[in-house]
């Protein structure tokens, strides 16, 4: 897998603190004197290696580590679909209330998942996210379970309900968790095959349903009801694994379902933390617990807000897609298990196309124009399905959902964006809760969007989806905007201290994070 995911050996990380060298004559790395030995006992100051020996490291993560992260965001989204899968079988019926019941669960739901992901962020620092990980998804393998023993209107909010509460902090504490192992030029692109992988899972939860609900009428159950067992079963069994597979940390990788060998000999662990540590400073004290001055510093920068709004701004048209994309494309002159299997190839295709997206964002090491990229693709979906006459025929319809529902999806390059941007580990904490429940906040407002008055074409919806996915293809650009402009603001700051002035800067830089003026935002 490490062959998927280049090393930028050559090119000094990006998102970093000026005023930081690392030469590469004999392929050796050095830092300056701010870098002095931290908490860790494994990082080295001036630990020697190749990048052939870094490039070993990495490819044991790759292989080992990550293949099983990728593992439970499949678990979770497979969870997180079903709903749409249950809405298509008439789950709103056989319970007795309309998709405008379903509206308010899933703003109820995005309510609390939200306030759950930043408690998941920072319980996964007191817990330890190898731990909170798997908690978690054997927590809400049993309410999904619970939803075959659903009979009304108020037990299906009631487990909607606790399904949000106990999803809500397993990404935050992935990735806080995946902080301690790649560093920040990495994170964007395995970010996207995280993303990429709940899209799968979304295909694949669409098949799966057009077999599962096909058992309706066997032992008295609904056929919707038989794909939460099912789901539910899966999740259980892979989040009692989880606990026994994932390592606390890099220095202790055996024992368990790991094997009973370490995945790293002594000099590779010192690789593995020091490189870690030499791209961002801050992570000498990785394990730090939040302070409340992590929280205001976080509240009060300007950059982070601008990540929070394009999130709930350009995201919030993925609630009535995901919600409803089953309907719409039945609504298109399919039968219902037809409609759930053609679900599939959108999401396969928007997972594919998400990878190559943000992998070359890595690449050419520039994030504001590929994400207005993204969001100019779904203005493009929006706009074809809103204005396709009604008499056109089911496969242009369904093709204008491909199109729509394939847009690469922006949520991993914007967190990967901020994270490189924020210049310290509690506030990293923070602000990975805030980003990821604002990225279900706007299900308060996105539930609202399909109204039943409204279907099946769902017309005026699409017209407000518009709107959104306009909003967010400016924001993108005013987001880069204001990164250049701080940037040649510190320089110009810079350039005016005196020689012993810039030099006390340089020693405080580690401790200022991003406030520092030798901080050099990534754009």
């Amino acid at each position: 897998m490490s062959d998927i995911f280049p090393v930028p050996f050559y090119s000094a990380p990006y998102g970093h603190i000026a005023g930081e060298t690392i030469s590469y004559s004999g392929w050796t790395s050095s830092l300056d004197s701010a870098a002095q030995t931290g908490d860790s006992p494994y990082y080295i100051r001036d630990l020697h290696y190749t990048p052939e020996d870094e490039a070993d490291v990495i490819r044991i993560l790759d292989s080992r580590l990550f293949p099983w992260i990728l593992l439970t965001t499949f678990v979770l989204n497979m969870d997180r679909t079903n709903i749409s899968n249950a809405i298509s079988d008439n789950l709103p019926q056989d319970l007795g209330f309309t998709i405008d019941t379903i509206n308010t669960a899933t703003a109820i739901y995005s309510v609390l998942f939200s306030i759950f992901c930043l408690s998941g962020a920072v319980i996964a620092k007191i817990a330890g996210p190898s731990r909170w990980i798997p908690t978690l998804m054997f927590a809400w393998g049993l309410v999904t379970l619970a939803h075959a023993l659903v009979k009304d209107k108020f037990g299906f909010i009631t487990v909607r309900c606790w399904i949000a509460i106990t999803e809500g902090g397993v990404i935050p504490a992935t990735l806080v968790y995946l902080g301690t192992f790649y560093k920040g030029t990495e994170l964007a692109t395995r970010l996207a095959w995280f993303w990429g992988v709940q899209r799968v899972a979304s295909a694949i939860s669409g098949l799966m349903a057009s077999g599962l609900l096909r058992m309706r009428g066997i032992a008295g159950l609904e056929g919707w009801k038989w794909m939460f067992i099912v789901d539910g079963t899966i999740t259980v069994v892979v989040a009692v694994a989880t606990w026994y597979y994932l390592p606390r940390d890099l220095t202790r990788t055996k024992g368990g379902l790991r094997g009973s060998k370490p995945w790293f000999n002594d000099k590779q662990i010192q690789i593995a933390v020091t490189r870690v540590i030499r791209d961002d400073l801050s992570k000498k004290s990785y394990d730090k617990r939040v302070q409340w001055s992590d929280i205001k510093d976080t509240l009060t920068d300007v950059g982070i807000w601008g990540h929070l709004i394009i999130t709930v701004i350009g995201l919030t048209p993925s609630t009535p897609m995901h919600t409803y994309l089953p309907i719409v494309i039945q609504s298109f002159n399919f039968n219902v298990y037809v409609a759930n299997a053609l679900t599939a190839p959108p999401y396969l295709l928007q997972g594919i196309i998400m990878i190559f997206f943000v992998h070359n964002s890595d690449r050419v090491r520039e994030r504001g124009y590929h994400g207005a990229f993204g969001a100019g693709w779904q203005l493009i979906g929006w706009i074809l399905l809103r204005f396709l006459p009604s008499r056109t025929g089911r496969g242009i319809k369904y093709l204008a959902a491909v199109v729509l529902a394939s847009w690469p999806y922006t949520h991993p390059l914007n967190i990967a964006w901020m994270s490189e941007n924020t210049g310290s580990v509690g506030k990293r904490t923070v602000a990975s809760g805030l980003i990821i429940g604002a990225s279900n906040i706007y299900g308060i407002w996105g539930s609202q969007i399909y109204r039943a008055d409204d279907a099946p074409e769902f017309k005026r919806g699409n017209t407000v989806n518009i709107a959104f996915a306009g909003v967010a293809f400016v924001l993108w650009f005013i987001q880069k905007y204001i990164y250049q402009y701080r940037n040649a603001r510190n320089a110009q700051r810079y350039a005016a201290l005196t020689e012993i002035e810039q030099l006390a800067e340089e020693e405080q830089k580690e401790a200022k994070g991003n406030s520092s003026i030798t901080f050099k935002f990534t754009t």
